[in-house]
């Protein structure tokens, strides 16, 4: 970047855990088309930072962030309005959600549940990232405020389009882990599903949801019964539950 930087965020401010702190942020140079440049860069960094969770698991070849989301944007684009139990949504703004959602991680990195870092502070690090970007990368005019209201929208949670991309980003991560799996035989992740699956709520997403688990019982059993037993087993929570989607059991 040519732009000036404001200080870092410190320890102190930023968490007591391993994760480190991110670098300083960016600050306008006061140059309109200079800034913006910075912006569209920075957007690289989305498409070779790696996904956290499979670099701590050792997967080989890891997905980028970039990959993740536009996965989720394509996915956002096969909701069934017309057939759903569900209220419409806007896809428009579904897909555009998708696009934005994990822009923020571009500065801070893709921060997961166990780097030790609370939900506040997660998004105290997000939100200063974005402010950079919007404010001082983009000015603050009208691409600054489009962003702004989709990543406010998906933080909050609260609209059917925010809660919607929230089910297709834990969606997402279920079809990475299947096909990790499948390609690598010796590495089974189940925690990856019993964090994401109970959570999903659209009842479309549910349903790919559980075609997907059934796809997966397949491969396992397809390579023994004591594979077989091990995605079983793996499903199955601390206290004896067997994970679902919906109503419906996805291990038997």
């Amino acid at each position: 970047m040519n732009g000036t930087l404001t200080p870092p965020i410190t320890a102190d401010s930023a968490t007591t855990s391993s994760y480190p702190a991110p670098g300083p942020t960016y600050k306008s140079t006061g140059n309109a088309a200079q800034d913006r440049l910075a912006f569209f860069h920075v957007l690289e960094k989305l498409k070779t930072q790696k996904r956290g969770g499979w670099v701590r698991e050792g997967v080989p070849e890891p997905e980028s962030i970039a990959d993740h989301m536009y996965r989720m944007a394509v996915l956002a684009l096969c909701v069934p309005n017309k057939d759903s139990a569900a209220p419409p949504l806007d896809v428009g703004k579904c897909v555009m959600m998708a696009v934005v959602h994990d822009l923020a991680e571009a500065h801070v990195g893709d921060i997961t549940p166990v780097d030790g870092v609370s939900k506040k502070e997660k998004h105290r690090l997000e939100e200063v990232a974005m402010t950079s970007f919007l404010e001082e990368m983009l000015g603050g005019g009208e691409a600054a405020e489009r962003i702004r209201e989709l990543w406010n929208e998906y933080e909050a949670g609260q609209t059917p389009e925010a809660k919607f991309v929230k089910d297709l980003d834990r969606l997402e991560l279920c079809l990475q882990t299947v096909e990790y799996e499948r390609r690598h035989p010796n590495l089974h992740f189940p925690t990856f599903y019993t964090g994401s699956i109970p959570h999903i709520r659209h009842p479309a997403v549910q349903n790919w949801t559980s075609d997907l688990m059934d796809e997966r019982k397949t491969l396992f059993e397809e390579r023994g019964v004591a594979e077989a037993e091990k995605e079983r087993k793996g499903l199955t929570g601390a206290d004896g539950v067997v994970v679902k989607v919906g109503d419906k059991v996805v291990s038997e």
